[in-house]
């Protein structure tokens, strides 16, 4: 799907791609930035559907460190911020950028994201591949030292924040409502637009 992963399974080569495909988009769209007849609302409207898809396609499986998180949240913001026409030294906080934009926190959308397709792939049948790699726990020696931060591992630890085990968890996709509300509710780490 257009992809990128090291032979580590890291996925900072894709970050990296995706920052350069939407910062590009941003840039051909930048007469629509610049122009004084269209409201903030809509110029937002207009990033979130041709440049903020372009940075999080695929997001769903990426193994997702701090530094990661912070390089999408710092281009987010430093796109709305041009939005917003806020040049140095006129500045405002986070806090203020994301309540004017009305956006919510990139690791908090990622987290959605990789919910929303982890119900859709629950929702597959037990012999499908991408059912199977969700769900398959390697066997054999673990190596020495710290364990590396892996999609595997992300889930895990979402999954004991929400209380849930797989069982659960797939009978809840099963549910649509349900998976609705485990996408949007405790998955989430809150509304933590204004952190």
């Amino acid at each position: 799907m257009g992809s990128i992963i090291d032979e580590h399974g890291g996925s900072d080569a894709d970050v990296k791609a995706r920052i350069g495909k939407a910062r590009a988009a941003h840039l051909q769209l930048r007469n629509i930035w610049n122009s004084k007849q269209l409201s903030t609302n809509t110029m937002v409207r207009i990033f979130n559907t041709n440049v903020k898809i372009v940075l999080l396609y695929g997001t769903e499986t990426w193994r997702t460190t701090k530094a990661i998180i912070q390089k999408i949240q710092v281009f987010i913001n430093s796109c709305l911020r041009k939005i917003l026409q806020i040049r140095w030294p006129d500045t405002i906080s986070n806090d203020v950028l994301w309540e004017r934009t009305n956006q919510i926190l990139a690791e908090e959308e990622i987290r959605k994201k990789r919910w929303k397709w982890i119900g859709h792939t629950l929702r597959k049948a037990h012999n499908c591949v991408t059912r199977q790699a969700l769900t398959w726990n390697p066997q054999g020696q673990k190596k020495s030292g710290r364990p590396k931060n892996t999609l595997r591992r992300e889930m895990e630890i979402d999954k004991i924040r929400m209380n849930n085990n797989w069982i659960e968890l797939e009978r809840k996709a099963h549910d649509r409502m349900g998976c609705r509300m485990l996408v949007g509710g405790p998955c989430s780490t809150g509304n933590k637009r204004h952190k």
